[in-house]
């Protein structure tokens, strides 16, 4: 099982009588998170994509390719990239340079966005965020496939055979699709034969077992090899010494932040019972102490029937410097490890 942490850069106060930390620092602390996880071990780190005061990642490949300089074996990839709003062709040369810089290691997660911000700042009509996304990986896929590419569409101009460069350094570019609670989104990934990624952002794993086996059904209905369907879990995590520690370091930002959303959709205030919850063996919050961590992203994988992947999304604790770098070292040095242990007993 591949383990790693995804960001989206979010600017969270550091405490109540404290400011925000400034762009600039908020970014060059990133970066040494990401220097971090590659020499605790994790797999890889992933970055967001949003256009929102509270967060810095709105150019998820430049902070990618910052990264590739500065790392040697971490695999680099979006999270999500926001593809209804983007330009195929423009995400592709951005990622097949980036692979090019880290030398085969960059990927592309990409989806809807669960927010609606990028479709009016680009022009599009979040209305047929949908059929954009359709139309869009569609053509993503084609020029994974080929330099020269014809294709015609209703959102963007066609395309008659002009060559899309650079070509990435892998063979094939590796494409996850990124899903929320869709069920429509599980079978269409199913249907293209690509990896998923599912944000998990609260409630409880087995909720989404139905929808992730709607994805294995169609991947098989469809064809695909076997061998190639690859499950991935985005999840809330954080990992401190004791339970505690974790979940007081996490909780405030993670309060703020979804108190804030929940605001703009109608939602009620987050409450700390609420938090415990989701943080206890029901819930799905991978945060506490590395054994705990460990055993529950185990437990988890045995309820959705085998995940390949889990990244944490640490974001909420952004402010906490130390504490998030400590959270990425313990999380590369004692949880992954203890669940490589676990998962190869059950073998």
């Amino acid at each position: 099982m591949e383990i790693g942490v995804d960001s989206f850069a979010a600017i969270m106060p550091e405490a109540a009588t404290v400011g925000t930390l400034s762009p600039t620092d908020r970014l060059a602390n990133l970066l040494e998170e990401i220097e971090v996880a590659d020499r605790a071990g994790l797999d890889v780190f992933g970055i967001g994509e949003h256009h929102r005061p509270e967060f810095l990642d709105s150019a998820p490949a430049i902070i990618l390719a910052a990264a590739a300089s500065r790392t040697k074996s971490i695999r680099l990839t979006s999270a999500v990239t926001v593809l209804s709003a983007a330009d195929p062709v423009r995400v592709f040369q951005e990622f097949a340079t980036l692979d090019l810089i880290s030398k085969g290691r960059a990927e592309l997660v990409v989806g809807r966005g669960s927010f609606g911000e990028a479709y009016p700042l680009f022009g599009m009509r979040f209305e047929d965020y949908d059929a954009l996304f359709a139309e869009k990986i569609e053509l993503l896929l084609k020029i994974r496939e080929s330099t020269n590419v014809n294709w015609s569409g209703k959102f963007r101009p066609a395309l008659s055979g002009q060559g899309i460069y650079p070509r990435p350094h892998q063979d094939v570019l590796p494409v996850w699709i990124g899903v929320g609670g869709t069920p429509r989104s599980f079978t269409r990934a199913g249907e293209l034969g690509l990896p998923l990624m599912v944000a998990i952002i609260g409630g409880e794993f087995r909720r989404f077992r139905p929808l992730i086996d709607l994805y294995r059904q169609a991947y098989a209905r469809a064809g695909h090899p076997p061998q190639h369907l690859r499950v991935g879990v985005h999840a809330m995590g954080f990992v401190a010494d004791t339970a505690d520690q974790a979940k007081d370091t996490f909780f405030p930002g993670w309060a703020r932040m979804f108190t804030d959303i929940g605001r703009e959709r109608g939602w009620s205030p987050v409450s700390r019972a609420q938090f415990e919850a989701m943080c206890g063996p029901g819930g799905a919050f991978l945060i506490g102490d590395p054994a705990t961590v460990a055993k529950k992203i185990v437990e988890a994988s045995e309820v959705l029937g085998r995940v390949d992947r889990f990244t944490f999304q640490m974001s909420s604790a952004s402010a906490e410097y130390v504490a998030m770098r400590k959270s990425i070292e313990l999380l590369g040095t004692e949880v992954a490890p203890v669940v490589r242990t676990l998962l190869a007993k059950q073998m």
